[in-house]
């Protein structure tokens, strides 16, 4: 497997950037302060990781996040990911909360049930708290009980959350502030 290479890309929500392995998502991280702050970030946890212009499969993920981060209901699903040597349970929570589609959202407690461990809705919060590759595998649709936000470890926390929930239509599906009383019902 070659090193991992990274692209930054600019969005509605700032640059954010992708990091792959051959034809793998192993990270995307939302924007960060500064280009120079995002590249520090990756190269922290991807040290041998160069930049360079996406490969047609990369820019093709990148286009589809684009689509989504302009309002459209992209599924994206399908697109290939590594999460590395994440725990197993984390990985499992990352799978259920891949099926969340766009504008529509979970709770915790729904994915640790979904789980077969209906009171570990915490550790499901940490897995997504620990999510690499944000947007891809959509941490932003969990909420928590009763639709509250949470946290949202991403640059500007739950703001962030927040704004990419509005773009994918999620807020004109709540009936009051900060989405309560959120239709979390899917598939």
């Amino acid at each position: 497997m070659n090193a991992p290479a990274f692209t930054l890309f600019d969005t509605p929500i700032g640059t954010c950037s992708l990091v792959w392995k051959d034809d793998t998502i192993v990270g995307l991280r939302l924007p960060e302060a500064s280009s120079a702050t995002t590249r520090a970030r990756i190269t922290r946890r991807w040290p041998d990781a160069e930049e360079q212009a996406p490969p047609p499969a990369m820019k093709a993920v990148i286009d589809r996040v684009l689509g989504l981060l302009a309002g459209g209901k992209v599924d994206l699903s399908d697109v290939p990911l590594d999460f590395g040597e994440a725990p197993e349970f984390h990985q499992r929570a990352y799978a259920i909360a891949r099926t969340i589609p766009p504008g529509q959202t979970m709770t915790y407690g729904e994915i640790a049930k979904r789980l077969g461990a209906p009171q570990e809705s915490r550790e499901v919060g940490q897995a997504m708290g620990r999510n690499p590759i944000a947007i891809l595998m959509p941490c932003h649709r969990v909420l928590g009980a009763d639709g509250k936000m949470g946290g949202f470890s991403a640059n500007g926390g739950v703001a962030t959350k927040r704004r990419i929930l509005e773009i994918e239509g999620a807020a004109a599906l709540g009936a009051g502030p900060l989405f309560a009383g959120l239709d979390r019902r899917h598939g």
